[in-house]
């Protein structure tokens, strides 16, 4: 592993740890039960395909920064900004743990 393959491992799981609180956090508002199962997963330091799967949505569909004006859309309200490299760092964090994005 280079260099910068090692930062760019430790920016992704900055990334992560900053997101999946608000993830589990927004989850836990639609449905309980999936929320305490993924915040179980989480923290064991495991997530199933299925999980991975729901949060690689999530972020993608939370992107805020977009570079899209009010009248262009979207308007994707929510309590972190999440950017495109934001996504892109959650989904080479899951694809190093062998989750398919």
């Amino acid at each position: 592993m280079t260099a910068h393959d090692q930062e760019t491992s430790r920016t992704d799981q900055q990334v992560v740890d900053r997101l999946v609180p608000v993830w589990l956090q927004e989850m836990e508002r639609h449905d309980a039960d999936a929320a305490r199962r993924a915040r179980a997963h989480w923290d064991s330091g495991t997530l199933p395909e299925e999980t991975a799967r729901d949060l690689t949505t999530w972020v993608t569909a939370r992107v805020t920064d977009t570079g899209f004006n009010e009248d262009e859309g979207p308007d994707v309200s929510g309590p972190a900004r999440i950017t495109p490299a934001d996504k892109e760092s959650v989904h080479r964090w899951l694809a190093a743990r062998g989750h398919r994005i």
